[in-house]
């Protein structure tokens, strides 16, 4: 799936607006909701829908009915009901998605307590599958969910018969079986209860219910060993860990442990073992409904060889030996059939030595794959049938190996490539911009597909691993500090050196050096000065920084669960103070024996251990709120705050001429603005990158400390391939790492405290994630340090969002186009790297220019007004530079990228195209921008001049 997910983002990446964009959006969004990134998914269902769907494989019917079930997969279960109901009313919905509809509805409306009284949504859930049916009588999923809202009523009779009909339509169907099982199993029927369980679990050897129920119904009949067995069956299947399975694995083990040897002469059992049921022929009833295909082996076993004998079974065999002298006939009956059973297994373990691995391997494990992988997509996926896919190939379509899903040859269908017969033309950056112009001219339209990196450059991937692989004392490095002592320290060049030097660093003493007032932006300050000011919440669980388990407190995982809310300075404040207070009285009671509450309070319980650990830690555990993102972007209420920011060297400020960010020419909240984070303990910012790779500052308000976490930018690929491996997105999810896991895959972890008035610089691309220790505030922001090294991660991190459909918050074209009007370049690679985004946008603006005149779109010149945000494309997000085409919609206009107004209107109708700027005024500040070289006197002259430190 993740290779799938990769080729279609390059198509999208490459060519957005090509014919099958909407098919590609679809099943990206379709992939992503497997996987459970919701708002990924979200994002490319609606891309879908706003493509066009001459040549979809779908009907904007189906695609609304996915976008309904992923509403219903994020727990939306309301807005879920109220679009299924919506697409009930379509008068144009063919029978088969009709049924698909009501069967989702039904099924809704029977298992999601809020949707109503128990007696109306039970109502409610019948008659939804009952017209599911109807619409589509020759499907038996729609009665296996009809017959389990019976069986939910006590309706035992009506159960059976939407059972039965619904194995009489689809037999395969292992969940049918378990649930005629449980049926069965109700009525004090075990025979028959044996029976359906043994066909769930021969249909599906990954049926974990069907298992469980199985070992269930076992123990009932004082058969524990055989319980056991399945038991260990459902557990060994189970996708998440069962807390009441485990303990019942637990005590059976004990309980099998100190057990005698089952007798042989021991009263006649209600059922017959696990193995023995395994080949028993099923009653003459159910033999009607079964699978007519021989059954699958029991698990562990190939069909050709007899089944091995179990450790029950070779105990039995070596008792009756050794008692042979006093057998009775039904003993040696038995012992006989052992013997015999025992040399045809190892006569058949030595046949198995003469044949290949290959051939004896090979098969099973292909199966087992492809039965996983059809397993995986049915249970994720619901079902909507589709006209067969026309798609290129050159295959041949009957060649041996092919699968066929669902029965039906697809159609392939093979079409000549449309191509146009345009002049190729190599643009440079040493071409003229009258020449680039003139260029694009002779070859109307815009670039069909085109990077900020060049021509020559492909889409940016993460890279891998660096070797060699680094040792333990290399995978643990430490954080590299430095101590300010003095003003003329802070404002020495080294100091800057310094921190571009390190992919994290940890600057200590600057705010004493500096004078600066932190008490400005502590909580009691913020109170006085707007104690309504907002702020956001993260609601997370308490635990230690090293650890990270799941809402239950039994597994160890990456997820980072957060949930948001809003409040005020004030509110928050009383939390802080109240979470203080709290601490401080736990504290007494306990008699001053734990931490004080200042520096943490948290446990450091080794999360690994099984048993009673992780159930300890689940009672301990405690909800926190965290207030993050506070903004102080507003110099009329922040004016004490960020007049103080001021003292510090220019590399670090908010606002200076050496930082990219300050030649944006408009807020970017928390990036080119502060925002302030009010913590309490155990309070997290999970892992993460900076916005477009840009470097950031940190200082601790203090009282309290804070955890970091930090990876080398040249190890994201390994973080991100981890965060992939336990399902979440990098870009999109919200993640906490594990450092050993980190490390055992050789990926490098700085781990260090920031103490009150501790500056932590990020330099460019380092993941990290903090935790507070204590109760602190902390203020934040971005800088961009004129160098090539930030200036190319920033455009392959804009590069690379493109691909993962990330909104890029740093208008990187905007701002290319900024720093060439304002500042000179002397270093030859940010030169050629900026003049680069200089060629490929002016080409890009020119041909979509050309573009809309063809299509006789009106052109008007907009001009920007002084701090106007940059424009991001309505329907993609990918930033509109200087040519905005724009349409009303609901009431309001929305600015679209060429690519998405084509797939809207291929013809551009109702468009309007906005010019930002005159194209001569771009021809000349690119003309101007050239590279800087100072004369080598004027360059040792300068060396010579001291940094100037402020009073």
């Amino acid at each position: 799936m993740l290779m799938a997910t990769k080729a279609l983002q390059m198509a999208l990446y490459v060519s957005p607006g090509f014919t099958r964009a909407a098919d590609a959006h679809l099943r990206l969004a379709l992939m992503y909701k497997a996987r459970r990134h919701w708002t990924i998914a979200a994002v490319h269902f609606r891309r879908a829908r706003l493509a066009p769907h001459q040549d979809a494989t779908f009907t904007r019917l189906e695609l609304s009915f996915h976008a309904a079930h992923l509403l219903e997969a994020r727990g939306l279960r309301k807005a879920a009901r109220d679009a299924y109901e919506r697409l009930l009313k379509e008068p144009q919905l063919s029978s088969t998605l009709k049924a698909d509809v009501c069967r989702q509805l039904g099924w809704l409306y029977h298992r999601c307590v809020s949707l109503g009284e128990p007696a109306a949504r039970a109502r409610a859930a019948i008659w939804c599958l009952q017209r599911a049916v109807a619409a589509e009588p020759e499907s038996g999923a729609g009665l296996y969910l009809l017959g389990r809202c019976f069986a939910a009523q006590g309706k035992v009779h009506d159960a059976f018969i939407a059972y039965r009909n619904s194995v009489e339509k689809s037999e395969g169907n292992a969940d049918t079986w378990c649930s005629i099982g449980v049926l069965y199993q109700q009525q004090n029927q075990p025979m028959d209860a044996l029976q359906a369980y043994i066909c769930a679990v021969q249909l599906d050897k990954g049926h974990s219910a069907a298992w469980t129920n199985l070992g269930s119904l076992y123990e009932s009949c004082q058969m524990p060993r055989d319980a056991f067995a399945c038991y260990t069956n459902g557990g060994a299947a189970a996708t998440a860990s069962h807390s009441a399975l485990r303990q019942r694995l637990a005590f059976l083990r004990a309980h099998l442990a100190h057990a005698p040897m089952p007798s042989v002469t021991g009263k006649r059992r209600q059922l017959p073992s696990i193995e023995e049921a395994w080949n028993l022929p099923i009653s003459a009833e159910m033999s009607s409904r079964a699978p007519k295909s021989a059954p699958p082996p029991y698990p562990g076993k190939r069909p050709e060889e007899p089944p091995p004998l179990t450790q029950h079974q070779l105990q039995t065999l070596q008792y009756l030996q050794k008692n042979s002298n006093n057998l009775s006939p039904q003993q040696q009956a038995l012992m006989q059939q052992l013997l015999t059973q025992y040399r045809q297994a190892q006569a058949a373990r030595a046949r198995a030595v003469t044949k290949s691995e290959g051939s004896a391997t090979g098969g099973d494990n292909a199966e087992s794959l492809a039965e996983d992988l059809l397993k995986r997509f049915s249970d994720t996926q619901p079902e909507v049938k589709k006209e067969p896919i026309s798609a290129d190939s050159s295959s041949n379509a009957g060649s041996s190996g092919e699968t066929v899903l669902g029965g039906r040859q697809p159609v392939v269908k093979l079409e000549p490539l449309k191509t146009d017969p345009l002049k190729p033309v190599s643009f440079h950056i040493g071409m003229s911009s009258k020449q680039i112009l003139e260029s694009c001219k002779e070859n109307a339209g815009p670039p069909t597909a085109w990077s900020v990196l060049g021509d020559g450059c492909g889409p940016p991937e993460p890279p891998p691993v660096p070797p060699p692989r680094l040792s333990p004392e290399q995978l643990a490095p430490p954080a590299p500090f430095v101590y300010v002592e003095s003003k003329r320290d802070a404002f020495s060049p080294q100091l800057q050196d310094f921190c571009l030097k390190h992919p994290i660093a940890v600057v200590r003493g600057l705010t004493a050096a500096l004078k600066l007032d932190l008490g400005l932006f502590s909580t009691k300050t913020l109170v006085e000065a707007w104690p309504d000011h907002a702020v956001e919440v993260r609601t997370q669980l308490m635990q230690s920084a090293d650890e990270n388990w799941d809402p239950t407190g039994r597994r160890r995982v990456w997820a980072c669960a957060s949930h948001r809310s809003h409040t005020t300075v004030r509110k928050y404040a009383q939390y802080q103070a109240g979470s203080f207070q709290e601490s401080l009285r736990e504290e007494r009671e306990r008699g001053g024996a734990a931490t004080a509450p200042g520096g943490g309070a948290l446990s450091d319980s080794d999360g690994r251990e099984s048993g009673s650990g992780p159930v300890k830690r689940r009672r301990a555990a405690r909800m926190l709120r965290f207030g993050t993102n506070v903004d102080l972007s507003d110099e009329r209420k922040w004016r004490p705050q960020l007049t103080e920011l001021q003292k510090l060297p220019a590399f670090a400020r908010v606002a200076s001429a050496a930082n990219m960010l300050s030649h944006v020419g408009h807020v970017i909240l928390g990036m080119n603005t502060v925002q302030l984070y009010m913590k309490v303990p155990g309070s997290r910012t999970p892992g993460h990158q900076e916005n477009n790779n840009f470097c950031s500052i940190n200082i601790n308000i203090g009282p309290g400390d804070c955890e970091w976490f930090g990876v080398p930018d040249a190890y994201w690929g390994g973080v991100r391939d981890l965060c992939e491996r336990h399902g979440l997105s990098y870009l999109h999810g919200s993640w906490w790492p594990d450092p050993e896991e980190l490390r055992a895959h050789g990926v490098p972890v700085y781990r260090f405290t920031q103490r009150p008035g501790d500056l932590v610089w990020v330099n460019a691309g380092c993941v990290h994630w903090v935790q507070a220790t204590g109760w602190c505030n902390n203020i934040a922001w971005n800088v961009g340090p004129l160098t090539a090294r930030q200036y190319s991660l920033a455009l392959e991190r804009y590069e690379w969002n493109k691909v993962q459909n990330f909104k890029s918050i740093v208008p990187m074209v905007h701002l290319t186009w900024n720093l060439a009007r304002n500042i000179r370049v002397s270093d030859p690679r940010l030169h050629r790297a900026m003049r680069t985004c200089l060629l490929q946008t002016l080409r890009a603006a020119a041909g979509t220019l050309a573009a809309v005149r063809a299509r006789n779109v009106p052109v008007r010149f907009h001009g920007r007004a002084r701090g106007e945000a940059s424009h991001y494309c309505g329907a993609c997000e990918r930033e509109v530079w200087h040519a905005l085409l724009v349409r009303e919609h609901e009431r309001r206009h929305v600015v679209h990228c060429l690519a998405c107004a084509r797939r809207a209107a291929p013809g551009l109708a109702g468009f309007l195209c906005l010019e930002e700027h005159h194209m001569d005024e771009l021809a000349q500040v690119y003309d101007a921008f050239t590279l800087h070289r100072p004369a080598p006197a004027a360059a040792h002259a300068a060396a010579l001049v001291p940094v100037p430190v402020p009073d």
